[in-house]
């Protein structure tokens, strides 16, 4: 008898048959359910590791994505918000995020959290009107943020705090009227920023002076163009220098460089700052800095002094040459009177004299890029040590005192220590007179004054110059004889006086007593 046509065979194998179709069925199941995270949504077009849902009429991203999505494009769509739960999970192979040309105009504070390795997030021509502080908070990764035509018009100091590794920032075509300097300095600065894209907003001034302090590949990533800039020269020199440099952010929007000169309330002129010289700004400088023609730097005597190569294409595959006022040529390592090139091609002077004055030729060659570039110091120096200036004007002010005390001594000594007539009056009345000197009498300084008292002075004095004649004359017996000349006129000074007083009537000032035989 055959197994096969055994009742109880059938009934088995029928059974075991059942079985097997359940199984299969499970594993189908559980193959769809383990499949369901990959599959593509329905509007969208998927290949491989791209998503994209572009003009779809989406109003939220769409909740089925694949795990292993790089690139998803969700632009030109009607999305209005971003929550913080919009992603399905944490996507955290997704590097490039598309959403321009939607109506967004709120985002939600940890709205990408869940794309934590984001390298690239465009959110360009929606409506957000503010950025806030940490809005972007989680997106370390980040190196490209496009936000250019929107709305904004206020940007948090710590909007973008977090970006370590952002390098390029577009805003746009916005409503900013504040340049953010916060990008550059402070807590919320961006240290790999090289691009910042400020063009076509409000902008009517810029912090001059802290943007021409930044290195010239920071400068060079600066866009500035086709803003309402009120007139003025450090702005006009600042762009001009740029265009000398050959920026390209001022060489290829140099049409686009205009301020404004306001006539009235409502009227202004537009002037091109590259082309047009209307503002007379040619010999303007910003801060001391730099001039439209390169590099300005000053020194004292004997100060040493570091002279940066600021080039553009300045990295570690870049040469640099210097070149003196004397024409001597400078490489890297190599020292000539006090001149040395640095590694980091930047010149040093040692002790800086005054025949270091002039200008000096930075020239960077890259023989990795086949470029290269050639940038002018001028060199300044003052004839004098920084710290001699000091004791110069030190030293002048204490001799202008000494000079004035020492004046002021000589006065006063010659006020109270020389001789007096007051107090000599005691003395002259004890002293002698030498009736035999005719000269002692005349050139005596000391007024006579009588032995019983001090006498009024005469109010009609007369004053005679008497010589003795060298041999006495027969009958004069040595006495004195008026000169021939002033015989008549002494003659009638002594009739005129005799009658008022005895000899000290022709006494002056310049004699005690005039005693005649």
């Amino acid at each position: 008898m055959m197994c096969s046509h055994h009742p109880a065979f059938y009934s088995a194998l029928r059974g075991l048959a059942l079985k097997s179709q359940g199984i299969v069925l499970l594993l189908f199941c559980a193959c769809m359910a383990g499949n369901a995270s990959v599959i593509c949504p329905s509007v969208c077009i998927c290949a491989s590791d791209i998503i994209t849902c572009t003009n779809k009429n989406l109003t939220t991203v769409p909740r089925t994505l694949h795990r292993v999505v790089t690139s998803l494009d969700v632009s030109y769509n009607g999305i209005s918000t971003l929550g913080s739960n919009w992603a399905p999970a944490i996507l955290d192979r997704l590097k490039t995020l598309i959403l321009n040309h939607n109506s967004i105009d709120f985002l939600s504070k940890g709205a990408f959290t869940s794309t934590p390795r984001l390298r690239y997030l465009d959110l360009s021509s929606n409506k957000l009107k503010k950025l806030d502080d940490s809005l972007f908070l989680g997106l370390n990764s980040l190196e490209i943020l496009l936000l250019y035509n929107n709305q904004v018009a206020q940007v948090s100091a710590g909007a973008f705090k977090g970006l370590y590794k952002l390098q390029k920032l577009y805003l746009s075509q916005n409503l900013i009227s504040h340049f953010p300097l916060q990008l550059y300095e402070g807590k919320s600065k961006l240290p790999l920023l090289e691009l910042l894209d400020l063009s076509f907003n409000k902008l009517t001034s810029v912090p001059v002076l802290q943007l021409t302090a930044l290195s010239i590949r920071l400068q060079s990533g600066l866009y500035l163009h086709a803003n309402p800039f009120a007139c003025d020269c450090s702005f006009y020199t600042m762009v001009t220098y740029w265009y000398n440099r050959q920026l390209r952010s001022a060489v290829d929007f140099k049409d686009d460089y205009r301020c404004y000169y306001q006539l009235d309330s409502k009227r202004s002129v537009s002037v091109l700052l590259i082309h047009d010289d209307l503002l007379n700004c040619s010999n303007s400088t910003v801060n001391g800095s730099f001039h439209a023609l390169g590099l300005i730097y000053e020194a004292h005597l004997g100060e040493r002094l570091v002279i940066n190569c600021d080039s553009k294409i300045l990295d570690s595959n870049t040469n640099v040459l210097w070149v003196t006022p004397r024409n001597d040529t400078l490489q890297p390592g190599v020292q000539d009177q006090g001149l040395q090139v640095l590694l980091n091609g930047s010149l040093e002077i040692q002790q800086v004299q005054p025949e270091d004055e002039g200008i000096y030729t930075c020239i960077a060659i890259n023989s990795r890029r086949m470029l290269n570039e050639t940038i002018e110091v001028s060199l300044k120096v003052h004839n004098f040590t920084q710290n001699g200036q000091h004791s110069q004007t030190f030293n002048t002010a204490f001799t202008t005192l000494s000079a004035c005390l020492a004046s002021i001594i000589l006065v006063l000594i010659y006020l109270y220590l020389t001789p007096c007539r007051c107090w000599c009056k005691a003395k002259q009345k004890h002293r002698r007179t030498n009736g035999n000197s005719a000269h002692s009498s005349i050139l005596s300084t000391t007024p006579s004054h009588e032995a019983g008292g001090e006498r009024k002075a005469s109010t009609c004095k007369r004053v005679a110059f008497l010589e003795p004649v060298k041999e006495p004359l027969k009958g004069q017996n040595g006495k004195m004889k008026l000169l021939p000349t002033t015989h008549s006129m002494a003659e009638k000074i002594l009739r005129a006086n005799r009658g008022k007083a005895d000899v000290d009537s022709i006494s002056s000032v310049f004699s005690d007593k005039l005693i005649m035989a």
